[in-house]
């Protein structure tokens, strides 16, 4: 407060007191808030998302084990995949790869065809994993003995890559979930499903950003 004015009043004088102009000065922010919050808002409707890939159908259509000339085996699994584009922007995607294997060993893929995913769209995938004449090398005693006692286990692996294109930027994407499956090679049967998300936010965040500020991201250290 500061002391403005002095007039005469009857005998004495009275001051008379008038604020410093602090409301302009909020007034001036209030801009500067309004931009900032915009540009959240709008950051936070725009950020590229993975795309959700959840599990809708999965048949198990039998698996046969040939011990001559040489162990072999065929596997034959039919899978359905809901991917769900999060995102403002159309999702274009190069493949869908579906891998399968037996403790923890990779025993061969499938590559279906790209696509596109419309913004905010939901887009259903099929992925047959046909595997005939897999020759087993590793792990032929643990096999044999599954194969005994009724019980494989079989791990999957379905990944989808791809990218937005947000305005004049491709962003890169990936969605990916795994399988543990447990089936009975008897009466070819499947005794138990768990499928889960796998995510890697940590490289995705980088590579985004190194996308988004135009700049080449960083190697990762080696452990």
């Amino acid at each position: 407060m500061a002391m403005a004015v002095v007039e005469e009043q009857g005998e004495g004088t009275h001051p008379l007191l008038s604020p410093l102009p602090r409301r302009r000065n909020s007034f001036r922010l209030l801009p500067v808030l309004l931009f900032a919050l915009a540009l959240g808002v709008a950051l936070f409707l725009l950020w590229p998302a993975d795309p959700d890939l959840r599990v809708a159908r999965l048949r198990f259509d039998g698996v046969h084990l040939s011990t001559s000339p040489s162990l072999c085996l065929n596997v034959s699994i039919s899978l359905s995949v809901k991917v769900r584009n999060p995102n403002f922007f159309s999702l274009d995607y190069d493949s869908l790869v579906s891998t399968i294997g037996y403790r923890g060993r990779k025993l061969g893929s499938v590559t279906s065809e790209g696509g596109r995913v419309g913004a905010r769209r939901v887009s259903y995938l099929d992925a047959d994993l046909q595997l005939n004449g897999i020759r087993v090398i590793h792990d032929i005693f643990y096999l044999l003995e599954d194969y005994r006692r009724g019980s494989i286990p079989f791990e999957t692996i379905t990944e989808v890559q791809g990218k937005l294109r947000i305005f004049f930027i491709d962003v890169p994407v990936e969605g990916k979930f795994s399988c543990s499956l447990q089936v009975n090679a008897q009466n070819q049967t499947l005794l138990r499903q768990d499928c889960y998300i796998e995510m890697d936010k940590a490289i995705n965040f980088k590579e985004r950003i190194a996308v988004l500020l135009r700049i080449c991201p960083a190697p990762l250290r080696k452990k």
